[in-house]
């Protein structure tokens, strides 16, 4: 049997995909952006709820904070003018490029072959 891994190295400074990657989840992210961005958020080990209280600011204090949560667990470099700006201007692809993170860094796509001997 041979194994191929897709998974980035744990110890990348950088984001494993641009923010306007588009994924199948996105799709998701665009029509029930509350509910994408609660299932992100626990996924991450934070309550369930608390992406909710971004509807009470004009920067969405929740979306910002788990982007700089999640670029300091996996230690990419960024500014946090940039998580403000991304945060505010377009929160669920924020939530998608955080989501895809997630599944990069702690689920690898691991695809088996057996070998003809």
């Amino acid at each position: 049997i041979h194994r191929m891994s897709s998974q980035q190295p744990k110890s990348s400074n950088q984001w494993s995909t641009e923010v306007f990657d588009f994924f199948s989840e996105c799709c998701f992210a665009f029509w029930c952006c509350p509910c994408f961005a609660c299932i992100t958020a626990r996924d991450h080990g934070e309550c369930l709820c608390l992406p909710l209280l971004d509807s009470f600011g004009l920067i969405p204090p929740i979306t910002m904070a788990m982007r700089v949560s999640v670029r300091s667990t996996y230690g990419i470099e960024d500014s946090i003018c940039n998580d403000c700006v991304l945060s505010f201007c377009c929160g669920p692809c924020s939530y998608c490029q955080i989501r895809r993170e997630l599944i990069s860094r702690n689920h690898p796509i691991t695809l088996f072959r057996n070998r003809a001997k």
